[in-house]
């Protein structure tokens, strides 16, 4: 009992220590709730303050891939709010930044516009469909950043558009281009350029006293010489001969960059109201067939070729849908004739395409078949160019414009035309690797500034099965892409005058006018000195390649 008093006062001193204790938790626990208040933390707007700004403090087009990307979107929140990903918030972050990045396009929400990159397709931010990139699209400024991976690395002048191989000085004056195995790639040479395909085929071009000699064949080929000026413009008569048979068209020039570049001029116009009945829709779809009475291909040889890759509308809206698979047909048929040419001309097996098996090929493991989206992009294009038309029809009976005196951007380079449906057979590189697009193939334009070499990145939107895959970036020719704008602008009026001719038939819808009215630029004779012009050139150009084959054999060609 001695320790009664202090065990009393060390007792007491314990219940004071402990009830100090327990009041100071009390209070802390109080203070935590007042300073959440009412459902603050609940009601917190996640948009402006955070996901939604531009993200201009860091640098999304580093990073690589979509994770990145969606890194600099969403985690912009977190400063001031660590709470902001989680919870509540992260839906608010997706539906803005993070779901555009998708894809891999982190660069491209720069500019506040997380919108435009769907899907993360390179050819137009709605998913496999190039047209959605039109003006408006790439509000950034820098259509590069759309691409595939939408990293700085993809913008232009970033890939390796470097064909592989070696490059000769010639003896005898200009250059070759060889590639790895030996083959010949091209030649310049005392104004003579003849360039090889990888699986055969020769183009080569000679400018010499005015006249432009263009040969795509054994047969085939155009001269273009100078027509006529009027209102600025300079215009050239362009003759076709193949197999055979002549054609004739008018170009006009365009300078642009300190290169000059060819345009199809019409040689009429029908009255406006006709390109408004191809525009519009007719209301109750049309059936047009494939057999008699309809296109009538059923049975042609390059029809099955390529069954599996592309099949026409099963019924058409509007003129602009026929039209549509009047240019794809037209592209194929010649894509068709022009392999059968080189299989007969440099043994190339054009055997069956089996375009309905995909399995998986080294040089093209992406989807082969033209797909709606693809088409509808076509479709697109055809519509722009009947609105264009239209317009000019109706101004000043068809006159051209007015060139300006600092030069004009050919339509190749057009913001407005994204859309490009080869024509012919072209090699064109991508990460290093050359590989080939036919006709028919569709590419997607990128850039609208060419390089040094006057060269823009393209996707390939479409490609056939042993063509270039369907997504890559390759690296392709403002002159090759205007030679399919011009083909494309050729085979419209001749389906225009086409429907013209069937309209009230079969099916289709009467037009309200199919009159036309001539060109301000009329329509020449054919030049027919054109296919020994054709001839003559092509002796020459198997005469260098011998030569350079000699010479490159012999010595090596004093490899740079």
């Amino acid at each position: 009992m001695s320790l009664g008093i202090n065990g009393h006062n060390i007792t007491r001193n314990m219940i004071i220590v402990l009830a100090s204790l327990a009041i100071s938790v009390f209070a802390w626990g109080q203070h935590k709730e007042e300073s959440k208040g009412p459902a603050q933390h609940e009601s917190r707007p996640s948009g402006p303050s955070h996901a939604s700004r531009p993200n201009q403090d860091r640098p999304t087009g580093a990073r690589s891939g979509g994770t990145g990307g969606n890194r600099a979107g969403n985690n912009a929140g977190r400063p001031g709010n660590a709470n902001g990903p989680r919870g509540g918030n992260a839906p608010g972050n997706r539906a803005g930044n993070a779901g555009a990045n998708r894809g891999g396009n982190a660069g491209a929400n720069r500019g506040g516009n997380p919108s435009g990159n769907r899907g993360g397709n390179a050819g137009g931010n709605r998913a496999g469909n190039p047209a959605g990139n039109r003006p408006g699209g790439n509000r950034t400024g820098n259509p590069a950043s759309n691409r595939p991976g939408g990293t700085a690395g993809n913008r232009a002048g970033a890939r390796n558009y470097t064909p592989p191989g070696r490059t000769v000085s010639l003896r005898s004056g200009g250059s070759a281009s060889l590639r790895p195995n030996g083959q010949i790639r091209s030649i310049n040479r005392n104004g003579m350029q003849i360039q090889h395909n990888v699986r055969g085929g020769r183009t080569v071009i000679t400018e010499r006293n005015g006249a432009r000699v263009v040969t795509t064949g054994r047969s085939t080929g155009y001269v273009q010489r100078s027509y006529m000026t009027r209102g600025g413009a300079s215009y050239y008569s362009r003759t076709y001969y193949s197999h055979g048979v002549y054609s004739v068209n008018v170009y006009r020039s365009y300078s642009y960059g300190g290169y000059r570049y060819y345009g199809y001029y019409p040689g009429f116009w029908y009255h406006p109201g006709f390109y408004g009945w191809a525009y519009r829709p007719w209301g109750p779809p049309v059936y047009w067939g494939i057999g008699v009475g309809g296109w009538g291909w059923g049975g042609a040889p390059w029809f099955g070729f390529y069954a599996g890759w592309w099949a026409p509308y099963p019924y058409y809206a509007s003129p602009a849908f026929w039209l549509t698979d009047y240019l794809i047909a037209q592209n194929l048929q010649a894509a068709y004739a022009a392999q059968s040419d080189t299989a007969a001309s440099a043994g190339y097996d054009q055997g069956s395409a089996n375009y309905s098996d995909q399995g998986s090929q080294a040089s093209n493991s992406g989807p082969v078949q033209l797909t709606p989206e693809v088409k509808q992009a076509i479709a697109e294009e055809v519509k722009a160019q009947l609105a264009a038309q239209q317009q000019q029809a109706g101004s000043q009976g068809g006159a051209a414009p007015v060139a300006s005196q600092g030069g004009d951007v050919p339509p190749a380079l057009d913001p407005a035309r994204r859309t490009f449906i080869v024509d012919h057979e072209i090699t064109v590189v991508s990460d290093g690797q050359e590989c080939e697009l036919t006709g028919g193939d569709v590419l997607t334009r990128l850039t609208d500034t060419p390089d040094t070499n006057q060269m823009v990145t393209a996707s390939v939107s479409a490609s056939k099965k042993t063509d270039c895959a369907a997504g890559a970036q390759v690296a392709v020719s403002v002159e090759d892409l205007q030679e399919m704008h011009n083909h494309f602008q050729e085979q419209l009026n001749n389906g225009l005058k086409t429907l013209a001719e069937k309209q009230g038939t079969g099916g289709l819808p009467k037009a309200p006018d199919t009159g036309t009215v001539a060109s301000d630029v009329p329509v020449p004779q054919p030049d027919e000195n054109a296919s020994k012009d054709l001839a003559d050139q092509q002796a020459q150009a198997d005469q260098t390649e011998n030569q350079v084959k000699k010479e490159t054999q012999d010595s090596g060609g004093g490899q740079q």
